[in-house]
């Protein structure tokens, strides 16, 4: 390791005492990108790609670990937080005894800190200093997190602090885990724990968790979505699953982008919670997502499990091998129609986006905010799933609030804001299909991109604004009768499957799935509400 510059040394406002740290190793602040690839580099930890991004491996953890995510359960969180599968609670006595093995484990390591800021609004957002042992995790929470001006990191005090000891294994019996593997948020002490896992994201996620908890508090509505702003300064949010189209569909070159997956929305307007993007990029091309491709080739950017050549060290962007959720890790500048500011007005659209793998839910409708509330709730998106034998079906998949991994509070805390927000600024909520249509997943086809933009594009113009809609018999959603450069039968999904009554089946069967779903929300909305679903 090569030594600390002068410069960046200031004891008085960096000491590690205040986190319990005493630290027998070299200790690097807030060092430069390229500072962060040599000492990677020095530990053998790490490659450069050939035009210039740091590739990494994160495996056995090459996704988050929702089975290791826990609360603690205290005075402070005890009301509040929605505890049961999603928010696991851990007494403060088992964090603090996993927190001394963090502190002793990291007392033997040379440790790389790095100061930034979670929340574009000065007003709604968190200090944040990430003490980690790995220099690219510091790499990872420059690009990801809001980055500071020197000015600003003098006499830096963060608000929260994440404590990032990936190679240090927690203990069952010990800390109260279900694996060796532990992200623990603990509000009161205002501390994260992350251990036994080298995926990046699980930083990232931690924080903007934090933000989801803290910011209702001050009556901003944290929002697990994407959102752009247009010459007009005409915003568009879009909420959607992974896999549903939302960082394709907000990435527009007519548009700026404010942000690909946290926002806050105050009485000011939208604002992001990052200061960079972390896209998949599972078969990226430069055809199809020109924007993120081009941020991949750039030195600074963070390749996560995405596999080089090992003669021309060049991106294979197509191999998934170890796994299908290759990550890049960039700052957002990097895309050209960013807003670096990360702030906008208050949205006059808001899309929600689903794949409906069933090929029933129409490709685009307009929703009533009573709707808006019930599909909010219901997150709906659907996966193919494959069987032992081979055989593909879809599978349901429903995640309240478009978000429920990251969402501490009930849902319907959300919800509530929601439609608040809606009603106040006069926001049209759009639901998007982006699955399939012509039939289910392996009879029907996905729906064309091309459709897609059309669709999205009339609902951000005024072409929709007189045009004629129909309700849909099934799910009551109003379906536009003709947008420009779509097929009039491709708007109608019962028109486009062969056996009218295999839709018939089909829908019905998706409704009941929304109803079941729906029953865990009957005592958090109003009568309204409950009957916005399907028929």
């Amino acid at each position: 390791m090569h030594a600390m510059p002068e410069d960046l040394t200031q004891p008085d406002c960096r000491d590690l005492n205040n986190h319990g740290l005493n630290p027998t190793g070299a200790v690097y602040w807030n060092l430069s990108p390229a500072r962060l690839y040599e000492e990677s580099f020095a530990c053998g930890d790490g490659r450069l790609a050939h035009m210039g991004a740091i590739a990494t491996v994160t495996a056995p953890h090459t996704g988050r670990s929702p089975n290791d995510r826990f609360i603690v359960r205290d005075e402070l969180t005890e009301e509040p937080v929605e505890w049961g599968a999603v928010n696991m609670p851990v007494s403060p006595e088992h964090f603090a005894a996993l927190r001394q093995e963090v502190i002793t484990y990291l007392n033997d390591r040379d440790l790389f800190v790095h100061d930034a800021r979670a929340g574009a609004d000065e007003k709604h957002g968190v200090g944040v200093r990430v003490i980690s042992e790995s220099p690219w995790h510091a790499l990872f929470a420059y690009n990801m997190f809001l980055r500071l001006r020197s000015d600003q990191l003098v006499g830096f005090r963060p608000d929260f602090t994440v404590l990032h000891a990936p190679h240090l294994k927690a203990d069952p019996d010990r800390h109260g885990t279900q694996s060796d593997t532990a992200i623990m948020v603990n509000f009161s002490a205002r501390e994260v724990l992350v251990t036994g896992s080298r995926y990046a994201g699980e930083i990232k996620k931690s924080i903007f968790s934090v933000l989801n908890h803290l910011l209702p508090e001050s009556k901003v509505l944290p929002m697990h979505c994407s959102a752009n702003v247009g010459p007009a300064g005409d915003v568009v949010l879009f909420f959607g699953l992974s896999g549903t189209g939302k960082t394709t569909l907000s990435a527009d070159a007519t548009r700026g982008l404010i942000g690909d997956d946290e926002h806050g929305w105050s009485a000011e307007g939208v604002f992001n919670f990052e200061g960079g993007c972390y896209a998949k990029t599972i078969r990226l091309s430069p055809e199809g997502e020109p924007e993120i491709f081009q941020a991949t080739q750039m030195f600074g950017t963070i390749l996560e499990n995405v596999v080089l050549d090992d003669t021309t060290l060049e991106i294979d962007f197509d191999d998934g091998s170890i796994t299908e959720n290759t990550r890049a890790s960039y700052p957002i500048h990097y895309i050209p129609n960013a807003v670096i500011s990360g702030r906008a007005g208050h949205p006059s659209n808001v899309v929600f986006l689903t794949a409906d793998a069933f090929g029933v839910l129409p490709p685009i409708s307009r929703l009533t905010p009573e709707q808006a509330m019930y599909h909010f709730l219901s997150g709906y998106t659907a996966k193919v799933a494959g069987t032992e034998r081979g055989v593909t079906e879809p599978r349901a998949t429903f995640s309240a609030c478009f978000g429920a991994p990251f969402l501490p509070r009930r849902p319907g805390v959300y919800a509530e804001m929601l439609g608040a927000r809606l009603k106040e600024h006069g926001a049209t909520v759009w639901l998007v299909n982006t699955g399939w249509s012509g039939g289910g997943y392996g009879v029907g086809s996905r729906m064309k991109l091309s459709y897609t933009r059309a669709m999205v594009n009339a609902a951000l113009s005024s072409e929709l604004d007189h045009g004629d809609f129909v309700a849909d018999p099934v799910f009551g959603l109003a379906v536009p009768m003709a947008i420009s450069g779509v097929p009039s039968e491709v708007l109608s999904p019962r028109k486009t499957w062969a056996d009218s009554d295999e839709y018939d089946t089909a829908a019905a069967e998706l409704a009941g799935m929304f109803r079941q779903n729906f029953e865990q929300f009957s005592d958090q909305v109003s009568d309204e509400v409950k009957a916005a679903g399907p028929h």
